[in-house]
């Protein structure tokens, strides 16, 4: 069964009286387990699709489920609180907070039952994402970009959620870097049984997920 699905999902802006199609008619279900990448052209809706799956943006028509049941019966808000994690291309992270503070402040929020010891909760995430003690304590604009994108991967796992969502994840990154987020990406699908779906321009990221769609046009496709 799809964890998350799209159903006829619509998308546009009114420009006069004609609209502007940045998704039409848009079908496409995702499983836990797996890896999904979705390509496209800048412009060609990757973030807008990816707004809509993760209850930042909704659609003009159309649904999107989780587990079945529509995001408006969930609530938007409950929904990214405590179904799904999202990482930005720009990382979010809080400037003033240390990188074990920042994985803590979703923790604090979210409906979901968790550990009563949530910092070494946090303190066990960094290092399973490759940042160990001494930087986990430190201010996260002290910690290079990857070192801010691992913090990322990390809160949004705080609140053991079932899907992960990722914008442009590694485009701010080395190419050995890239490589090591894409490590953690797949090894949370196939080791932890998430969900994860990653919007890339990178076809090198694309041939390692298993499966690609691609945007064109308004359309999702799969990526033959």
């Amino acid at each position: 069964m799809s964890i998350l699905e799209v159903k006829k999902l619509n998308y546009y802006y009114q420009d006069g009286d004609r609209r502007r199609f940045i998704l039409r008619e848009t079908s496409v279900s995702f499983e836990q387990g797996k890896f999904y990448t979705i390509l496209g052209q800048s412009g060609s809706g990757k973030t807008t699709f990816l707004s809509l799956i993760s209850a930042l943006d909704e659609p003009k028509e159309g649904l999107v489920l989780f587990n079945g049941t529509d995001l408006k019966k969930i609530g938007y808000e409950n929904y990214r609180r405590n179904d799904i994690g999202i990482i930005f291309q720009s990382y979010n992270l809080v400037p003033y907070l240390t990188a074990v503070e920042n994985v803590l402040v979703p923790m604090a929020i979210t409906e979901n039952e968790l550990p009563e010891d949530q910092k070494n909760v946090a303190y066990n995430l960094l290092d399973y994402i490759g940042l160990n003690k001494e930087k986990a304590d430190r201010l996260v604009n002290k910690l290079s970009g990857g070192e801010q994108q691992r913090v990322a991967i990390a809160r949004a796992l705080a609140t053991n959620v079932d899907i992960i969502l990722a914008d442009e994840p590694t485009g701010n990154l080395d190419e050995k870097m890239e490589q090591e987020i894409v490590d953690i990406f797949k090894n949370l699908a196939h080791d932890h049984n998430k969900c994860v779906i990653v919007v890339t321009h990178s076809n090198e990221i694309a041939a390692q997920s298993d499966q690609t769609f691609y945007l064109k046009k308004g359309a999702l496709t799969v990526n033959e």
